[in-house]
C-alpha cells in the first residue's frame, strides 16, 4: 500500500518566514515534498541561508516574482503554478501563512481541484488595510485542511462558517524551528562578543512592513524612537528598509546612531533575541518567538493577528512616542520582567505542530 512519502506533495513558498515554518514539515515529508519557490524573497540572505539552517537543499527560484507588485507576484505565480500542476499533478498542495506566494498557491490548487492544506490558518487582524489579511482569508476559505495554531484561530475560522471537519489545531511550527536552531549559551556569548554587546543590555529591532518603511515620515519617527533609547539598538536591515533609508539623508543619519547589521541568519537572530533586553518589531513571527524566548516585544503596528501574546509578551503600539515610553518602562527593571515572563507559557504549542500537520496531510490524501 502506498505511503505518504510515495506521493507528490507540492509545497509552495517564497519568503523567509515560510521557509522557517515549513522547514520541519518538508523534512518530515521527505521525498514526497516537491518544493516550489516563487522567489518572492529573492535575496539569498532572506532565502537560501534559511534552507541551509534546516539541512535542506535550497530549490531553484522557479518563478522569480521578487520585486514585482503584489498583483503581478500573485498573477504570475498563479499562472506558473497552474501550468506546473496541470503538467505534473500533486496529490496535495501545502501553503503557509499570508504571503503572496501562499495565496497564489491556494488559487492554483483550487483551479486544478487539488486538495489544499493551509499551515498557520485562522489568524485574523480584522484590519482590511493589511494585504496579508486578504491573503490569509482567501487561503483559509479555499483550504481543504486548515492547520490552526491555537484555539483562538479555530474560533476565527468557525466565525467564518469554516466547519470543524476542515480544521485541525496543531500548534505553531515556529516552536520546533526555534528549539532546533536556538544557539546554546556558549554560542550566544560568542555572538554578544562579536557584536560588542552585553546580556540584556541592548534592544533588537526589525522593520519591514510597508506601513512602517514606505512612508519616510513614519520610518523617521520609528528610527528617532529607537535612537532615543539609553541602550544600544541592534537593527538588522531588511533589504526593503535599507533601500528606503539609503534614499533619504535624514533617515541615514538616524540609522547611523544605531547598530545596523546585514540580515541575520535565523540562528544568529534567535541568539541575539534570547540575550536582548527586549525586541521592537513589526514582524508577526517575532511576536511568536518572543513568547518562546521569554522576552518582551513592542509591536509597532496598527493591528496584530496574534492577540494571544498581547498583555503578556507583547504590547501593540503604533509609530510614535509611546514606543520609547514603553521600552523605557521595561528597561527600568528588565531583570524582574524577564523573570516574570519566564513563568508564562507560550500559547503556540508543544513542538509537535509539524508532525500534526503531516499527519493531517496524510489523512487528507487518504480520504
Amino acid at each position: 500500500m502506498p505511503t505518504l512519502q510515495d506521493q507528490s506533495i507540492a509545497v509552495v513558498l517564497g519568503t523567509r518566514p515560510e521557509i522557517i515554518k515549513l522547514g520541519h514539515v518538508i523534512r518530515l515529508l521527505g521525498p514526497a515534498a516537491r518544493v516550489i519557490h516563487t522567489g518572492q524573497h529573492f535575496d539569498d540572505d532572506l532565502s537560501k541561508i534559511f534552507f541551509g539552517a534546516f539541512g535542506l537543499v535550497a530549490p531553484p527560484v522557479t518563478i522569480g516574482v521578487g520585486g514585482a507588485t503584489r498583483g503581478t507576484q500573485i498573477g504570475r505565480s498563479v499562472a506558473e503554478l497552474d501550468a506546473r500542476f496541470a503538467a505534473e499533478r500533486p496529490v496535495a498542495v501545502v501553503v503557509q501563512g499570508d504571503t503572496n506566494s501562499a495565496v497564489a498557491g491556494a488559487i492554483a490548487a483550487n483551479a486544478n481541484d487539488i486538495p489544499l492544506v493551509h499551515v498557520e490558518s485562522g489568524l485574523r487582524s480584522h484590519d482590511r488595510r493589511m494585504p496579508e489579511e486578504h491573503n490569509r482569508v482567501i487561503a483559509d476559505h479555499l483550504a481543504d485542511l486548515c492547520c490552526a495554531p491555537t484555539e483562538t484561530n479555530r474560533a476565527n475560522l468557525h466565525a467564518e462558517a469554516i466547519s470543524d471537519d476542515r480544521i485541525v489545531v496543531t500548534g505553531n511550527t515556529i516552536v520546533e524551528a526555534l528549539r532546533a536552531l536556538l544557539p546554546d549559551p556558549a554560542a550566544r556569548t560568542a555572538l554578544l562578543t562579536k557584536h560588542d554587546l552585553t546580556p540584556a543590555g541592548f534592544v533588537l529591532g526589525t522593520f519591514h512592513r510597508p506601513e512602517n518603511v514606505d512612508d519616510p515620515a513614519v520610518l523617521e519617527t520609528i528610527l528617532e524612537q529607537l535612537a532615543s533609547l539609553p541602550v544600544p539598538v541592534v537593527l538588522p536591515l531588511h533589504p526593503r528598509t535599507r533601500i528606503r533609508i539609503s534614499t533619504h539623508a535624514k533617515l541615514a543619519a538616524l540609522a547611523a546612531r544605531l547598530t545596523v547589521l546585514e540580515p541575520l541568519g535565523y540562528a544568529e537572530f534567535l541568539g541575539l533575541a534570547a540575550e536582548s533586553a527586549m525586541l521592537i518589531s513589526d514582524s508577526g513571527g517575532v511576536q511568536e518567538e518572543a513568547s518562546l524566548l521569554k522576552r518582551p516585544v513592542v509591536v509597532v503596528r496598527r493591528s496584530t493577528e496574534r492577540p494571544e501574546v498581547l498583555g503578556t509578551f507583547a504590547e501593540l503600539i503604533p509609530p510614535g512616542p509611546q514606543i520609547s515610553k514603553q521600552a523605557r518602562a521595561w528597561l527600568g527593571d528588565v531583570a524582574a520582567l524577564h523573570d516574570r515572563l519566564a513563568t508564562i507559557a507560550s500559547p503556540y504549542g508543544d513542538g509537535t505542530a509539524s508532525q500534526r500537520t503531516v499527519d493531517g496531510i496524510g489523512a487528507l490524501v487518504d480520504a
